[in-house]
């Protein structure tokens, strides 16, 4: 396999560290809509709040979500500077294309499918590695469903035990808890989504023979895209914010604890099961979850369905643009 000049690896390395910056940028809105919109924080100390946790995830979790994106989406054999350049090219334009139309669509589900689109270019269907894609896919379905039950059984919990306060004693109650629930929820955020770059970064030093042996994380990647993720959350994503934190359901300070921390046991779950979900589908399903425990008609269920269309979308236009983006780096090569 061909080695690359250093300024074109350092290029290289630099786009997977601006796919990280717009995944904070673009799921900003996952670890803070909550929080904001039961007006516990304002967005501009919520993003400070959700950056920091994002960065000290690495802190917390292994790094099993790398690995399946390093090793376990396509063949590591395959993977070249144009695989690396499609599969991003691909993610980052989705990210782009739904940031701008403030749809809260999947920043992870959009790398995969780049990583496919681009690995099938270069050598088929064969370079798909089934295990780790299908557990994936699996994740789009059941990420948020787990994600609406436990808010739902979270929300029946909070109900009994604290039904003999008063609303004013469990508001100011709720309004301290939310800020530990929205802590965690960034943290399994950070946990899972800057993993996603780390494996990317990682497949590519491999393949050019930075690093050899048993597949590994450099601490260096760890930290620049943790840092990366976190500065992209700082940014925040206001139009997303909109959408998560009010089109689908109004939330009480019970209620935003509530879906933090079924989305937060949900993303650990995901976390220490090296599954790359989404935190998008995550917070949404626990946003309905805590909506729909009040009564149906509080989940604006037309703004919810449009969502979940992005989601099916994602994975095969990311793929898309990433067999393009492919093809057009073959022309240059």
């Amino acid at each position: 396999m061909e080695t690359l000049a250093l300024p074109l690896l350092i290029g290289l390395i630099g786009l997977a560290l601006l796919f990280d910056f717009l995944n904070g940028l673009h799921d900003a809105a996952n670890s803070i809509a909550t929080v904001v919109s039961t007006r516990v924080l304002s967005p501009q100390i919520a993003v400070f709040w959700a950056a920091f946790f994002n960065f000290v995830a690495f802190l917390v979790f292994s790094h099993a979500v790398a690995y399946t994106i390093g090793k376990g989406t396509i063949s590591p054999e395959i993977v070249d500077a144009k695989v690396i350049f499609g599969a991003l090219v691909g993610a980052i334009s989705w990210n782009l294309i739904t940031w701008g139309l403030g749809i809260p669509s999947s920043s992870s589900h959009a790398l995969v499918g780049g990583l496919i689109g681009a690995g099938v270019s270069k050598a088929g269907v064969s370079a798909i590695v089934w295990s780790g894609v299908l557990k994936t896919v699996a994740a789009i379905f059941l990420s948020p469903m787990i994600g609406l039950l436990l808010a739902l059984l979270i929300v029946l919990i909070t109900s009994w035990i604290f039904r003999k306060f008063t609303p004013a004693k469990s508001d100011k109650i709720f309004r301290r808890l939310q800020l530990l629930s929205a802590a965690a929820y960034s943290l399994g955020h950070g946990g899972n989504d800057a993993q996603k770059t780390m494996g990317i970064i990682t497949v590519l030093l491999f393949s050019q023979h930075i690093y050899e042996g048993e597949f590994f994380i450099p601490l260096w990647v760890v930290l620049s895209c943790q840092a990366a993720m976190g500065l992209g959350t700082l940014f925040g994503g206001w139009k997303i914010v909109h959408t998560m934190g009010s089109k689908i359901t109004r939330l009480t300070p019970r209620q935003g604890f509530c879906a933090e921390t079924g989305g937060a046991i949900t993303l650990a779950l995901a976390n220490i099961g090296g599954i790359p979900v989404s935190t998008t589908h995550t917070i949404t399903g626990a946003i309905v979850g805590v909506g729909a425990a009040k009564r149906m008609s509080a989940v604006r269920w037309g703004v919810a369905s449009n969502i979940v269309v992005a989601w099916f979308l994602t994975l095969p236009a990311a793929a898309l643009i990433a067999a393009g983006a492919y093809f057009l780096a073959g022309l240059f090569a």
